[in-house]
C-alpha cells in the first residue's frame, strides 16, 4: 500500500513525463529505482540504522537531494519554450543516460527511502531462521517492494506522458506542461527540504 500510495517518485516521474516525454520519465523511472535498490541494499547491511539514527546525516542526505531536484526543475523550465514535443524530430535536452544518472541521485538520495525500509522490513523477518538470515531475508522482501515500485512508477509515467499528448501539439500548451513540470519537481524539492524532520 505505501507503494501504491502516490509519494515523491511519482510527483518526480509525472514532472519528467510532462516536461520531457514518455522516454524520459521511463528512463527516470530506471534511475530512481536503482538508486531506491542502493538504498534498500544499504538498509539490509545495517546502514540504515545510521541514517535513522543520525540528525546530520539525515538532514545532508536530505538537503542534497532537495537542492537536486530544485535544479532538475530549474533546468526544465529553463528548457520550456524550446521544445515543441509534439514536432517530429524535436531532440529532448535530457538523454536516456542522463535522465537515467539523474533519477539515480534522485533515488539514492531521499533520506525517506533509508527510513522506509528500515522501519518496513525487520516487522516481516523470521527471526528464528537465525542471525545470518535476517540480511538475506530483508534483501529479498526489499527487493519485492522495490520491484513493486517500478512497476508503479513506470505505469505513471506512461499515462502521464500520453496524457500529455493533448497538451504538446500547441507550442504553447506544451510550454505550459513544461512549466507545470518544472515548478512540480520544484515543489517536490522545497518540500523535501521542509518537511521529515528527524526526530
Amino acid at each position: 500500500m505505501l507503494i501504491v500510495i502516490p509519494g515523491p517518485s511519482v510527483v518526480f516521474v509525472v514532472g519528467r513525463a510532462v516536461s520531457y516525454g514518455q522516454r524520459v520519465a521511463l528512463s527516470s523511472v530506471a534511475g530512481n529505482t536503482a538508486g531506491l535498490f542502493v538504498v534498500m541494499s544499504l538498509v539490509c547491511l545495517g546502514l540504515g540504522a545510521v541514517v535513522a539514527e543520525s540528525q546530520l546525516v539525515f538532514t545532508v542526505i536530505k538537503l542534497a537531494g532537495a537542492a537536486f531536484l530544485v535544479w532538475l526543475g530549474v533546468q526544465a523550465l529553463r528548457h520550456r519554450r524550446e521544445l515543441r514535443f509534439g514536432a517530429p524530430g524535436t531532440p529532448s535536452p535530457v538523454a536516456g543516460w542522463r535522465a537515467f544518472r539523474q533519477g539515480f541521485v534522485v533515488g539514492v538520495s531521499n533520506p525517506k527511502g533509508f527510513m522506509i525500509f528500515a522501519a518496513m522490513l525487520p516487522p516481516f523477518v523470521d527471526r528464528s531462521a537465525g542471525a545470518a538470515a535476517v540480511p538475506a531475508q530483508m534483501f529479498v522482501l526489499g527487493a519485492v517492494a522495490v520491484l513493486i515500485g517500478l512497476l508503479c512508477d513506470s505505469v505513471w509515467a506512461l499515462a502521464a506522458g500520453r496524457a500529455r499528448d493533448w497538451f504538446v501539439a500547441s507550442e504553447r500548451r506544451g510550454s505550459v506542461l513544461g512549466a507545470v513540470g518544472g515548478t512540480s519537481m520544484i515543489g517536490l524539492g522545497v518540500g523535501m527540504a521542509l518537511t521529515g524532520r528527524h526526530s
